[in-house]
């Protein structure tokens, strides 16, 4: 059950693909009915860790969150990942929405909330991180479609608070503010160029709206300047939707989901994805004690 598993949610096996396998390597005539018979047993197991690790989510101080489409019987939903360095919670839901991260956090609101510029992302947490990868990338966008006024000015502040990221938790409170102010200051002077391509223009309103949410990571050193590892996680799903092209059923989808949230977690204190699983079919928890 555990190897049925591990193949078709890590690596994206279809039940045709299982049923050869097995028969090839262990001489085991499983066929495709009995593997979906199988993989339905074990999600009770799935559920229950999923609750433990959802109770530790909405316990934490720094949530970091995303979504991508997958397919369930023809129909789009979204699989939304919420996530942090020590828990990783998966949910497929119908909905792009607001109510979806609602649901999710259950009246917990964290101290930061690490994410994209997308509306339903924002407004759950007492502070906020915009991922600095994502506005690098649209800053390179905008210079490619034809602005040499703001773009160029602003992919070269964001290139300087990475790399005052990548050495933030070394640095003491005071070298902090200071990078801080330095930023600030360089911030402003940017936010007075005229861009007259139409991609420029949007990028200077968007930064003056969310200026403020840039640099989070330098007053709270703990939270990410990135939301890298809410990407990382979905890159699972992604590889899964292409191969397979979605979910036949609800209850996949949710195992799918469950499996995900397992393996993620563990990974946090290094255990691999089979080892993992084999633990939660054991009746044993993934989390972390403390």
């Amino acid at each position: 059950m555990a190897l049925a598993l591990y193949l078709r949610f890590t690596h994206a096996i279809s039940y045709r693909r299982l049923s050869q396998l097995f028969l090839h390597l262990y001489a085991l005539q499983i066929s495709e009915g009995a593997l979906d018979a199988m993989l339905q047993r074990a999600k009770p197991c799935f559920d229950s860790e999923v609750m433990a690790i959802l109770a530790r989510l909405r316990r934490s101080r720094i949530v970091g969150c995303d979504e991508t489409s997958v397919r369930i019987d023809g129909h789009t939903h979204w699989n939304w990942v919420f996530q942090n360095d020590r828990v990783v919670i998966h949910v497929v839901r119908n909905s792009r929405a607001t109510s979806v991260a609602t649901e999710t956090m259950a009246g917990h609101r964290p101290s930061i909330w690490v994410s994209d510029l997308y509306g339903a992302q924002q407004g759950h947490a007492d502070l906020w991180q915009v991922c600095l990868a994502h506005q690098l990338r649209d800053c390179k966008y905008a210079i490619e479609a034809g602005d040499t006024i703001f773009a160029p000015q602003m992919k070269a502040l964001l290139l300087r608070a990475v790399v005052l990221a990548r050495r933030r938790k070394n640095l003491a409170e005071s070298t902090r503010r200071s990078h801080l102010r330095r930023l600030d200051h360089a911030l402003n002077a940017i936010m007075v160029l005229a861009p007259t391509n139409s991609h420029g223009r949007r990028l200077r309103k968007r930064y003056g709206k969310v200026r403020s949410h840039l640099f989070t990571f330098l007053e709270h050193p703990d939270a990410p300047p990135d939301n890298n590892g809410s990407e990382r996680e979905l890159r699972p799903t992604a590889t899964y939707r292409k191969v397979t092209g979605g979910f036949r059923s609800k209850w996949g989808a949710d195992l799918f989901a469950g499996v995900r949230s397992v393996v993620g977690t563990a990974a946090r204190q290094g255990k691999n994805a089979y080892q993992a699983i084999c633990a939660v079919l054991d009746g044993k928890s993934v989390i972390q004690t403390g």
